[in-house]
Order: structure tokens, then C-alpha cells, then sequence
């Protein structure tokens, strides 16, 4: 029992270090604390919206995406009764002060 349970918590330590690894890799994660308007996307939205971030390749077509979407989720907040908070930095900013924008 003690090496079957042994042999499971090092097949845990090694997918939890390769995703670790892949998400290292990646430029940008959405999430609540970086996403204007998180709370009034749906999952399947998240998701678009994350690819969409990952897609550009310059700060002007990042920030035109960014612009229309943070209107459409200022509108879904207004007709909730809500004014969203502007973010101190945009996730375009971020992705060019890293390199993945020109």
C-alpha cells in the first residue's frame, strides 16, 4: 500500500510540474483580478476572450479588441445597476511591457 500510494503522489508532483511549466509559458491569463467585466462574461466567453488576448501581435489591434469589449461590458453592467471600476493597467499594457506586442 505504501508504494502504491508513493507511485500516486509522484505521478500528482509530475502534473502538477507540467502544467505548472505550461502555464509558465504562456504570455497572458485572464482571471477575475485582470479582467475588466469578468463577473458579466460567461466561461465560454473567458475562454474567447483569453485566446482573442493571445491572438494580436500589435498594442493597436489589442487595444481596439480591448475598447469594444470593455464597452460591451460596461453596458452589461449598467443594465445590471453596476458602474465598473477602471483597471490601473490594461492587459495590453502588460503584454507589450513583456514583448508580445509591438
Amino acid at each position: 500500500m505504501n508504494g502504491l500510494r508513493f507511485k500516486a503522489l509522484l505521478a500528482a508532483a509530475l502534473l502538477l510540474q507540467s502544467t505548472a511549466g505550461a502555464r509558465a509559458e504562456r504570455p497572458w491569463h485572464a482571471a477575475r483580478q485582470n479582467t475588466y467585466g469578468w463577473q458579466f462574461m460567461t466561461p465560454d466567453e473567458r475562454v474567447e476572450h483569453q485566446r482573442q488576448m493571445r491572438s494580436f501581435t500589435t498594442y493597436r489591434e489589442c487595444k481596439t479588441y480591448q475598447n469594444k469589449r470593455h464597452a460591451v461590458m460596461a453596458e452589461r453592467a449598467r443594465h445590471a445597476g453596476l458602474v465598473l471600476a477602471q483597471q490601473r493597467e490594461s492587459g495590453c499594457d502588460k503584454l507589450r511591457a513583456r514583448g508580445s506586442l509591438q
